[in-house]
């Protein structure tokens, strides 16, 4: 499962919009704003992986 509060976390010091963190990690800007509000628990290990990626942290640290 997806740690939703620890991106939005990452991505607002990092001082990205979801726009932008969507943009960098190549999926839907809905991907991001539903993961976000906890809406997708458990996106796909590609998109988890894109947006660590873009996030520039080991997969590891967002998931629970």
């Amino acid at each position: 499962m997806v740690e939703s509060s620890k991106i939005k976390r990452i991505r607002e010091k990092m001082g990205l919009s979801q726009e932008k963190l969507a943009r960098l990690a190549d999926v839907s800007n809905n991907t991001i704003i539903n993961i976000e509000a906890g809406k997708q628990q458990n996106p796909t290990i590609d998109t988890i992986k894109k947006i660590a990626k873009a996030l520039n942290v080991p997969i590891e640290d967002l998931i629970k």
